[in-house]
């Protein structure tokens, strides 16, 4: 999917292509055209900064090698983006102090971001942490 990355581009365009190329592809050089160096995160537990963004990735994608991220609902209202996201892959690192354990993750995602001069500048994200820890098997209810 091509991305336009003009002043003409749209806030929701921005945010796919955080979502599609940085998660989705690993491409962490390629962030820096739709993510501001100082972009805030307000995630718990994530850091502030373009910096803190590609740490992220790269620990996600280190804990599910076959991340996929599939922007299911979308809502855009001025500079501010909101995506239903649906996280799935397999959990073939270690996560959370825990072993690899080979079993699939598959949770929903809401993200909320700002977008201002054709960057994303602020994140609000949650992920459904208690469903990951059911499905690797850290706690009573997994698959």
């Amino acid at each position: 999917m091509a991305i336009e990355t003009s002043t003409t581009a749209t806030n929701e365009q921005i945010c796919r292509a955080v979502i599609e190329r940085g998660f989705n592809d690993g491409d962490l050089d390629g962030l820096e055209a739709f993510v501001a160096h100082d972009i805030v995160e307000h995630q718990e537990g994530s850091t502030s900064g373009l910096d803190g963004l590609r740490a992220l990735i790269i620990e996600l994608r280190s804990q599910i090698p076959d991340l996929h991220l599939e922007i299911q609902d979308t809502v855009t209202s001025g500079d501010t983006v909101w995506f239903r996201i649906r996280a799935t892959g397999t959990n073939d690192g270690p996560m959370w102090g825990r072993p690899a354990t080979g079993r699939p993750i598959d949770i929903t995602v809401m993200d909320v971001m700002r977008v201002a001069d054709g960057r994303m500048v602020e994140h609000w994200g949650v992920a459904d942490r208690l469903a990951v820890l059911k499905q690797i098997g850290a706690m009573g209810g997994g698959r």
